[in-house]
């Protein structure tokens, strides 16, 4: 076998292995998760994780999925805590402990530790005769046949359970606080998926120029207008209201060059299109990306409520944002 079929070969058969166990680790959730979670809810304390080794990486990765919905938490490495770090434990704390065995030194003796606390203890593992399982006032079973790897040793099915286990706890916490996209964007402000929830056009359009001509300007003056503010277009409004009336664009000034020789008395209402595409200044920035995707254009007028001119935005400004 050459190392290309091998290494294929391999790779489909770890996935097969995972992906049989999670389907195992689906259809064992039963009352001892679901008592588990109910409990962290009506709590008021953190969910401290803590794990060493490879369960260490694993607890970190939990720690940062349970942050981010909702559900204040903290990384404790085990090999720390039972060297001073357990201080960081305050009495309404519930304290996730991972450990594959269940039988790992250092977590053994935080078990004790925490127990003395009076610490609610939540269990990982993959052993209900443990002596974690044991110590533990919750368990979440993560059972497996075999680790993925050639040699059945490395951890990758159990550490991939784990994972998985810790999404499960996430999610189904999230569900319970109801929390919502707005509230996912409260914690994930800073990148394109945050501002996919919060962003809106009124954060964008204004720092654009806001070109303007009245439906009596004449084509030399709305020419200049077009020119001068760098869009390639600009909106026609009532002079009293200020409401939107149409738009006039480079294509616009094309096909008038093209159907006339006379441009004299040329007017913006002559050449606007009266049906420009629009988008609400309330509107959430994806919805005014949707729109322009959707109908294949580079620019949208912005306008109020009650159909007033606010100004334009440019799918420029949403590549800028990183949402295109």
């Amino acid at each position: 076998m050459d190392n290309a079929h091998l290494a294929a070969e391999t790779a489909r058969k770890t996935l097969k292995i995972e992906a049989r166990a999670l389907e195992k680790l689906a259809e064992s959730i039963g009352e001892s998760f679901t008592r588990c979670v109910e409990t962290i809810h009506r709590g008021d304390g953190r969910v401290i994780v803590t794990g060493i080794g490879k369960t260490a990486i694993v607890a970190q990765k939990i720690v940062a999925t349970l942050n981010s919905t909702g559900s204040p938490a903290f990384f404790l490495h085990a090999g720390d805590a039972i060297h001073g770090d357990i201080g960081m434990i305050q009495p309404n704390d519930f304290v996730l402990m991972i450990s594959r065995s269940g039988e790992t030194a250092e977590i053994k003796v935080l078990s004790l530790l925490v127990r003395q606390m009076g610490n609610p203890i939540i269990a990982m593992t993959s052993r209900l005769d443990s002596t974690l399982a044991r110590q533990a006032d919750f368990l979440l079973h993560t059972p497996f046949d075999r680790e993925a790897d050639p040699n059945e040793l490395a951890p990758t099915t159990s550490t991939t359970l784990q994972m998985a286990m810790g999404d499960a706890l996430a999610t189904s916490l999230l569900a319970l606080r109801g929390f919502t996209p707005a509230d996912f964007a409260r914690f994930h402000p800073g990148g394109a998926l945050g501002k996919q929830l919060y962003l809106r056009v009124r954060d964008v359009y204004p720092q654009n120029q806001k070109p303007v001509v009245y439906p009596d300007t004449p084509l030399p003056e709305t020419l200049l207008e077009m020119t001068n503010k760098c869009l390639g277009a600009t909106a026609v409004v009532d002079r009293t209201t200020s409401q939107l009336r149409g738009i006039v664009t480079d294509g616009d000034l094309r096909r008038l060059l093209n159907r006339k020789q006379d441009m004299s008395g040329i007017t913006a209402a002559d050449l606007m299109s009266g049906s420009p595409k629009t988008i609400r200044d309330s509107e959430l920035a994806v919805a005014a990306v949707s729109v322009l995707e959707t109908f294949s254009i580079s620019q949208l007028v912005v306008v109020d409520d009650e159909d007033r001119y606010l100004g334009f935005v440019h799918i420029h400004d949403f590549v800028r944002e990183g949402l295109v």
